[in-house]
């Protein structure tokens, strides 16, 4: 009953507030916050010039030294945000584009191998790449945390004053579907931080990972506190922009991932993670499109709605929203 809820609560808001002005954008969000909603904004299109005007209508300017988390993406998959999409906007903040070394033994799991694939992927050519974990990783507190005593970060992550989480939206192996969520947990932990995550605090060793991973929803909930740690370091120096295209069931993680089975979605921009990524997947489900079962099966037979259960209970965020499209 509640997925029917938020699917009708979405929904039922996503048509109301289409069209808007810039005054009427505004009035939705003051509604929203009248509320007790997070706001999400929403473009259908998706284009450089679109990202830059989600950017804008947050209205938290990315100041500072920026770090800007996307995937490089794993080599042979094809799905990762298109460099040419986000130039502008990483030009416009003067971001550096970050990442960390994968737990598992592909083509990113040594710096050397990642920085090849930054660069054979366009992404050395928009921005400075940095692999945050090259020379080792820190820890960042976590209170309250169920699973995780703390989150293990690429060793340069602290040196950055501001945080742009830019996710591609799309499904994932392990956790359902990859989000805002999984890019600010997994993605900026180190090698060391992902095996903690996965093993819901048990492993820091990649090398002995894989033969103890945790139970999914212990899994599920360590992504949320691993999430939550980041967003506690950055108070309000963060913000969150996810494309959904290339609506893959597979993360950009995956060297041959399936090839989308439904149309792209548009651009979501918030202040809230789970907002966002509630969002996107209430639109993945309220989609015309008969592809879309594809993806809805791979969130639901991970149980992957139970990270933003899980986020919003410790306080990361609210799975109440209301979409303002621009």
């Amino acid at each position: 009953m509640k997925r029917i809820a938020s699917i009708l609560f979405a929904g039922a808001l996503a048509l109301q507030c289409c069209g808007q002005t810039a005054d009427g954008a505004a009035q939705a969000s003051q509604a929203a916050e009248a509320d007790n909603a997070s706001v999400v904004y929403m473009t259908q299109d998706i284009s450089p010039e679109a990202i830059i005007k989600l950017y804008k209508a947050l209205g938290r300017e990315a100041k500072g030294k920026v770090a800007i988390k996307i995937s490089t993406g794993e080599p042979g998959g094809h799905n990762f945000l298109n460099p040419a999409l986000i130039k502008d906007f990483v030009d416009l903040t003067g971001g550096t584009i970050v990442e960390c070394n994968t737990a598992y033994k592909g083509k990113r799991y040594s710096t050397v191998d990642h920085r090849k694939a930054a660069e054979d992927h366009g992404f050395t050519a928009i921005a400075n790449v940095d692999i945050m974990d090259a020379d080792g990783d820190v820890k960042l507190p976590l209170k309250g945390g169920k699973h995780l005593k703390y989150d293990i970060v690429g060793k340069t992550y602290p040196d950055y004053d501001f945080t742009v989480i830019l996710s591609h939206f799309k499904g994932h192996a392990m956790g359902g579907f990859g989000g805002a969520v999984k890019n600010m947990s997994i993605g900026i932990g180190s090698s060391a931080g992902k095996s903690y995550i996965h093993s819901a605090g048990k492993i820091e060793d990649p090398e002995v990972l894989w033969t103890n991973l945790a139970e999914q929803d212990d899994f599920l909930e360590s992504m949320a506190e691993a999430a939550k740690a980041v967003a506690d370091h950055c108070g309000d120096n963060i913000i969150y922009i996810s494309v959904a295209n290339n609506l893959s069931v597979d993360c950009d993680c995956s060297s041959h991932p399936e090839a989308p089975q439904m149309r792209d979605i548009g651009i979501f921009a918030s202040l809230d993670p789970i907002a966002l990524d509630q969002a996107c997947t209430d639109y993945v489900r309220n989609s015309d499109d008969p592809g879309k079962v594809h993806l809805i099966e791979r969130i639901d037979s991970r149980h992957g709605m139970h990270t933003l259960e899980y986020g919003e209970q410790i306080g990361l965020g609210s799975r109440k929203y209301k979409i303002v499209n621009l």
